[in-house]
C-alpha cells in the first residue's frame, strides 16, 4: 500500500471513530511502527489530524459525539472482550448499574442468562436487550430521551439514582486523562453518571485503550472516585503502572 492510500485509510477510521492507535495501524496496514509514526506525522502537518501518545486522534472538537452506531463498530472485538470480563465480577443477587455506551451493551449481552440480578440503567437499549430476562428485574430510569443514544437524561434520570445504592457500577466514559479524570463529551449525560457515582459502593469504568490520555467537554470526575477500570491488553504500561500508582486495580481483557 502507498503512502498516500495509508493516509486516507487513516483519516476515513478517523471519521469514523475519532481516533487511531498506532499498534492498531501497523496491523492493519503490515507496516513497521516507524512507517505509522512517520504517517501521523505527515498528516499532522496537514492539519489533518493532532497526535497523542501511541496515536492520533481527529481534528473535531471535545463535544463532539461519534454516532452510536459508529463507536459501536469501532474496537468491537476489544469492547466484547472487556464485557465478558467485567461480567465475571457480577455474583448472584447483586445490584448493578449500568451505564449508556456501547461497552456497557456488551456487558448486558453476557448478563443474559444471569439470575437473581437487579439492574438499574438509563440505557434504553441495555433495558430492551435484557427485558425478557424473567430471573432479574431491570429498573429503567425515568427522563428526556436522547434520540440517537437512546439514553435518558435531565433531572428524572438523575433522581432515579438518589433511590437506590447499588453493589456496582458499571461506568462508561467519552475519555480518560490522568489529571483531568473521567470526561464525557454530552453535559446531561455527565450529570447523570454523577448521580450514578453518588449511589455506588464500587466504581468499576470500562474502556477501550483509545479512550485515554484525552480530554472531552464535560467533567463527570476525578479517578480518586474509580475503584476499578477495565480496558484491553493495548493501553500503554506506563499508563497502566500510572493508574495503578493512584491505587486504582487495572483489570486488561
Amino acid at each position: 500500500m502507498l503512502s498516500q492510500e495509508r493516509h486516507q485509510a487513516i483519516l476515513r477510521l478517523l471519521k469514523n471513530q475519532n481516533s487511531v492507535a498506532v499498534a492498531e495501524l501497523v496491523e492493519l496496514f503490515g507496516v513497521s511502527e516507524m512507517t505509522v509514526r512517520r504517517d501521523l506525522d505527515a498528516l499532522e502537518r496537514q492539519g489533518l489530524l493532532h497526535r497523542v501518545h501511541g496515536g492520533a486522534i481527529g481534528v473535531r472538537g471535545r463535544s463532539y459525539e461519534p454516532p452510536f452506531l459508529n463507536r459501536s463498530m469501532a474496537r468491537a472485538e476489544e469492547k466484547e472482550r472487556i464485557g465478558r470480563l467485567a461480567a465475571s465480577l457480577v455474583q448472584e443477587g447483586d445490584s448493578v448499574a449500568l451505564d449508556v455506551g456501547t461497552t456497557t451493551l456488551e456487558i448486558a449481552k453476557q448478563l443474559r442468562d444471569r439470575r437473581n440480578l437487579t439492574i438499574v440503567t438509563p440505557s434504553f437499549r441495555i433495558a430492551g436487550l435484557l427485558a425478557e430476562q424473567p430471573h432479574n428485574r431491570i429498573i429503567l430510569t425515568g427522563g428526556i430521551l436522547r434520540s440517537g443514544e437512546l439514553s435518558l437524561v435531565g433531572r428524572l434520570a438523575e433522581d432515579a439514582f438518589r433511590h437506590f445504592y447499588v453493589d456496582k457500577l458499571f461506568l462508561g466514559v467519552g475519555r480518560i486523562n490522568l489529571d483531568e479524570g473521567l470526561t464525557e463529551y454530552n453535559l446531561e449525560d455527565a450529570q447523570v453518571k454523577q448521580a450514578m457515582l453518588r449511589s455506588a459502593k464500587e466504581v468499576i469504568v470500562v474502556a477501550d485503550a483509545s479512550k485515554f490520555g484525552r480530554v472531552a467537554f464535560a467533567a463527570v470526575a476525578s479517578l480518586d472516585q474509580v475503584d476499578r477500570i477495565i480496558t484491553d491488553a493495548s493501553l500503554d504500561t506506563a499508563f497502566v503502572e500510572a493508574l495503578q500508582a493512584k491505587e486504582i486495580e487495572v483489570l486488561l481483557a
